[in-house]
């Protein structure tokens, strides 16, 4: 699938889930459960595609979502989805990874991403519960969203970005 396209499904992801999702989730897990759909994709740009797109699209769809979501800091998600997108294309940049060390590490780098964000927040005082508290909170619920949106969507993401990164040859005209 072309870079356009792929960008377009991102677009449609954080518009979901931000304008659908909180509709779709019971009213006593809405300010627990986080989802973060577009930094999924990061990591599936990052296994697939490679750690420069995957930094390029997290920082645009974490500065989108510091924006438009998060107005205490801005550049927080920004920084921690680049960072998260471009150390696991760094790790990981084979081509063939079985389902579960992708679901696995998909899981490991949501606990990171969202314990920078945790971190951050804690040193500039936006919050001052506990780490254990958001962990229980937050986190942990928002991780099995994050890990089912991820086994949903393996299949096409797999395929979608496949060629995301490559260019169309030119046709030899005669």
């Amino acid at each position: 699938m072309r870079r356009r396209w792929v960008i377009l499904i991102m677009l449609l992801l954080f518009i979901v889930e931000g304008s659908l999702m909180p509709w779709l989730i019971p009213a006593d897990w809405l300010g627990r459960l986080v989802p973060q759909f577009t930094f999924v994709f990061v990591l599936y740009a990052s296994l697939y595609a490679g750690r420069h797109a995957a930094l390029m699209l997290g920082i645009s769809f974490g500065l989108l979502q510091d924006l438009v979501f998060y107005g205490h800091l801005i550049g927080v998600h920004a920084f921690a989805m680049g960072l998260c997108g471009y150390v696991v294309g760094l790790l990981l940049s084979f081509k063939r990874i079985p389902m579960l060390t992708v679901l696995s590490l998909i899981g490991m780098t949501c606990l990171l991403y969202d314990s920078i964000i945790y971190g951050m927040y804690r040193v500039f005082r936006v919050t001052h519960d506990t780490y254990v508290l958001a962990l229980m909170q937050h986190i942990l619920p928002s991780l099995f969203l994050q890990l089912a949106f991820a086994l949903a969507v393996y299949v096409p993401a797999r395929r979608w970005f496949s060629d995301f990164g490559q260019k169309k040859p030119l046709d030899d005209a005669v």
